[in-house]
């Protein structure tokens, strides 16, 4: 027993075992031919080894040099990058190419440096007797639990090239609708910018000029014209001031937010929005049932696929739901009547999800859900954008004219003087 206790005690104090180091190599075939490639190993001995178990006879193996790598710098994956990656390994698994053969023609010829790294990575570690998904799992930033475990469902099941044109039909599904998010946003973050950009010019560089050819003439200022006086003194000499209270706003969201339950009392609040509201949830129930349909479709179980959908939920309040669900179906429930419990999606996402599960097609349900969302995106952006466009034009139009009235007024008290 003693005995077993320090076995157990060492194996508890043994480290972790480190990484092994990628080395590059150039080998001869039988024919005479030169190769070169990675493989990750813990020596040369062991690459050279490798090699000849290949059937070639290794010329040079070097250790290759870890990348200096600078924090928020550099390129990084991009979803464009992972969308076109997956198409063409799609085509190319369909094809009859080998794994490794199809990675390597792909880190090739990547215009991305980052993701270039991450497939041949990727192609080493599979080179060394990894699984595929096991490999994808192991750059969390570049492939997400949903990518890693459909690719796992794929590989468990024979059909990879299957599951990565439904992987990349859904990345482009879930693109289009951000696009659209953004394009509802883009508008107003203009007209905004350049609002507070002339005002910031007038104040600074335009009032001076008039006040200091109305004190020339003498005489009172109106209220409106003393009052942009006003804000222009106020923002040339504290304009520091104008400065520190948004950055020390931003920060304190930042802080607030940062917290689980801070953040979810802003998601909290965001659903409940009038205008943004209806569409943040409309956005939340397409991607939940776009995700939720293509993990259900490919075999996932419906357990981890809720885990995972709540994950990348984007939104507190739905990833709870979502949880509170899957807890409900692990004691043995159906999945409508816990959903319909949260109060997070409209009822008819429910109903529909009920009728899919009664008669076993709820994939199929989920992707005709996703698409009907996906119009209704579509039809909430185009009457925001609608309504945003003319209260932007004339809150722009409205504080430049405000600001040449408060100018001109007196120039029109002097003229009415002299007269």
């Amino acid at each position: 027993m003693a005995q077993a206790a320090a076995a157990n005690a060492k194996t508890k104090a043994a480290p972790a075992p480190k990484e092994a180091p990628v080395w590059k190599w150039s080998a001869k075939t039988k024919q005479g031919e030169i190769k070169s490639g990675e493989m990750e190993a813990g020596d040369a001995a062991a690459v050279e080894a490798r090699l000849r178990q290949m059937g070639l006879e290794p010329t040079k193996v070097r250790r290759k040099p870890k990348d200096i790598v600078i924090p928020g710098l550099g390129p990084s994956v991009k979803t464009k990058d992972i969308l076109v990656f997956t198409r063409q390994f799609s085509v190319m698994i369909d094809a009859g190419l080998p794994l490794v053969q199809a990675l390597d023609i792909l880190a090739t010829q990547s215009d991305n440096p980052a993701f270039k790294k991450v497939l041949t990575a990727v192609k080493v570690r599979v080179e060394s007797g990894s699984t595929f998904a096991d490999a994808l799992g192991e750059h969390p930033k570049a492939f997400d639990d949903l990518f890693v475990q459909l690719v796992r469902a794929g590989e468990i099941g024979g059909i990879l090239d299957t599951i990565l044109q439904r992987l990349g039909a859904y990345i482009e599904k879930n693109e289009k609708l951000k696009r659209r998010v953004k394009s509802a946003m883009v508008y107003p973050s203009i007209v905004l910018t350049v609002g507070v950009g002339v005002t910031v010019v007038l104040l600074a560089f335009v009032t001076p000029t008039f006040e200091k050819m109305f004190k020339d003439f003498g005489g009172a200022m109106p209220a409106p014209t003393q009052f942009l006086i006003d804000l222009s003194h106020g923002l040339r000499d504290y304009w520091y001031w104008y400065v520190a209270v948004p950055t020390v706003l931003v920060i304190a969201f930042k802080v607030f937010t940062s917290n689980p339950r801070g953040l979810e009392k802003w998601h909290a609040f965001v659903l409940k929005m009038p205008l943004f509201g209806s569409l943040v949830r409309k956005v939340a129930v397409a991607r939940f049932t776009r995700t939720l349909g293509t993990m259900l479709s490919s075999g996932v179980p419906i357990l981890d696929a809720l885990q995972i959908v709540a994950r990348s939920a984007g939104n507190k309040i739905i990833e709870k739901g979502v949880m509170y669900v899957r807890a409900k179906i692990s004691e043995g429930k159906t999945i409508a009547g816990p959903l319909a419990e949260t109060q997070v999606f409209p009822p008819m996402v429910v109903q529909m999800i009920g009728v899919g599960e009664a008669t076993g097609a709820m994939d199929a349900m989920l992707n005709k859900i996703a698409d009907f969302y996906d119009d209704e995106v579509d039809v909430a952006v185009a009457g925001l954008t609608a309504m945003i466009e003319p209260v932007m034009m004339v809150f722009l139009g409205g504080m430049v004219g405000g600001f040449l009235v408060a100018m001109y007024l007196p120039i029109f008290s002097i003229a009415g003087n002299i007269h």
